[in-house]
């Protein structure tokens, strides 16, 4: 048995995961690797040469890539979600050129964290966005600012962008998450737009990006015990020839496998009910605290598989040791924070 995932992309981005991490980035052959394999067209326009994937299949695919480098899947994760909202903010004409590339990797962030001043050639831009996964790589960024005290979004190539190395994390390091800064950038005034802040239905779409690479760590944590299980190792200090003739060891493994079938079973529940155009306020809170019950129970399967495994999974060389970092931050994205998620469904239960 092996670790290693079927899909030869995923095995590229498997192979890289280690280095991934070490350099705070995807590697270039991570880099294109997603290219290759269409991740990072999910949300790219059928006329455009893209998949336009729904909920589910993008869930799916985001889950697979995590199981292989969960870091590759989060950016795959949130080049889908820049490209839905781009899709839904700007026009033919500069749709054009932003889907041009179909497999062009795009980042961004919804929070206004920069202010736009109009002129006669466009709008000036300053400010200073913070947690911009894979901007270092990508090549557009679709960033939200204030205009006339007005929620737009604006979209740039990243180049045109200073990047400040800031993303210093124990977990999803190879995520690139860093800081992106205009200082008076002239953006044309066609590539700005005035729109409504994300809205539920979309928060319910980007929360599902956000799991789903979780859901994929997770299993790829799985994949590792079951790797062990299947080895000559067995429960250290005990009479037990392999770790499969302990009861206890069973059990856990029993235990922690049923937590990531839960939560994956959950994921594809929800991405399969939150396109629903007749979602009411409790049916999303509803959602979303599924959501970020699948969240913890990844978390929690994962603390499972390192009491099998002992403290020989926490050396650096272990890949259970990466997948557990990546599941205790990404799981605690402020998409999947359980208690807001409570208070939002007790809110909605209340009359």
């Amino acid at each position: 048995m092996s670790n290693a995932p079927d899909n030869e992309h995923d095995q590229v981005l498997f192979a890289h995961a280690e280095r991934t991490e070490q350099q705070d980035r995807l590697t270039e052959v991570s880099v294109e690797a997603l290219r290759r394999s269409g991740a990072l067209a999910l949300r790219t326009p059928v006329q455009y040469g893209g998949a336009w994937a729904d909920a589910s299949a993008g869930a799916v695919r985001l889950a697979e890539i995590g199981r292989a480098c969960p870091s590759a899947a989060w950016i795959a994760g949130t080049c889908a979600t820049a490209k839905t909202l781009f899709a839904q903010s700007f026009d033919e004409p500069v749709q054009k050129e932003y889907f041009a590339d179909p497999n062009a990797l795009a980042c961004g962030t919804g929070a206004p964290a920069a202010q736009g001043i109009r002129e006669a050639d466009g709008v000036r831009v300053t400010g200073r966005w913070e947690t911009v996964s894979g901007c270092e790589d990508a090549d557009w960024a679709q960033l939200a600012l204030m205009i006339d005290g007005a929620y737009h979004v604006m979209v740039v190539p990243t180049a045109e962008l200073t990047v400040e190395r800031n993303w210093h994390m124990a977990g999803m390091r190879g995520t690139g998450s860093q800081r992106l800064v205009a200082d008076g950038l002239l953006v044309p005034a066609r590539q700005t737009a005035a729109v409504a802040p994300p809205q539920p239905q979309d928060r319910l779409f980007f929360a599902l990006c956000a799991l789903a690479p979780v859901v994929g760590a997770t299993q790829g944590a799985l994949h590792v015990i079951e790797d062990m299980f299947a080895s000559a190792r067995k429960p250290y200090m005990t009479s037990y020839a392999r770790m499969g003739e302990s009861p206890g060891a069973r059990h856990w493994l029993a235990e922690a496998a049923r937590l990531v079938d839960r939560a994956e079973q959950t994921m594809l529940a929800v991405a399969h009910d939150s396109p629903r155009a007749d979602l009411g306020e409790l049916d999303r809170a509803r959602l979303q605290m599924s959501l970020t019950g699948a969240a913890r129970d990844c978390r929690e399967a994962v603390e499972r598989m390192l009491d099998l495994h002992g403290a020989s999974g926490f050396r650096t060389s272990n890949a259970l040791q990466r997948y557990w970092r990546d599941v205790a931050v990404a799981g605690r994205h402020p998409l999947l924070n359980p208690y807001l998620a409570t208070e939002s469904l007790g809110t909605a239960l209340t009359p």
